[in-house]
């Protein structure tokens, strides 16, 4: 206690090597820790986009071979410009 009343704080201990050493170790762990999440989280997203890619083309592929068959059966039943030319769709929007 100060002769003014107050309280004194404790001493820090003191550092020794190993103290230096280890918070080196454990900084470097923390880095090396981070760098392996970040590595990790990238390999995910790479499976994510192999994982959705197939589905992708499988929908396009779908979709192309439904307006395909759709053109096919328009110029099969005698579509615009008795069944010669490019048929056209049109959208309606409401």
């Amino acid at each position: 206690m100060t002769p003014e009343g107050e309280f004194r704080d404790p001493l820090p201990p003191r550092r020794t090597w190993l103290d230096r050493a280890l918070g080196r170790v454990g900084g470097l762990a923390l880095l090396v820790a981070l760098a392996t999440g970040g590595l990790l989280l990238v390999a995910l997203a790479v499976v994510f986009v192999g994982l959705l890619l197939p589905v992708a083309i499988g929908a396009g592929l779908v979709a192309f071979v439904s307006l395909w068959w759709r053109v096919r059966r328009a110029r099969r039943a005698g579509g615009p410009g008795g069944g010669s030319g490019p048929v056209r769709f049109v959208v309606i929007r409401r």
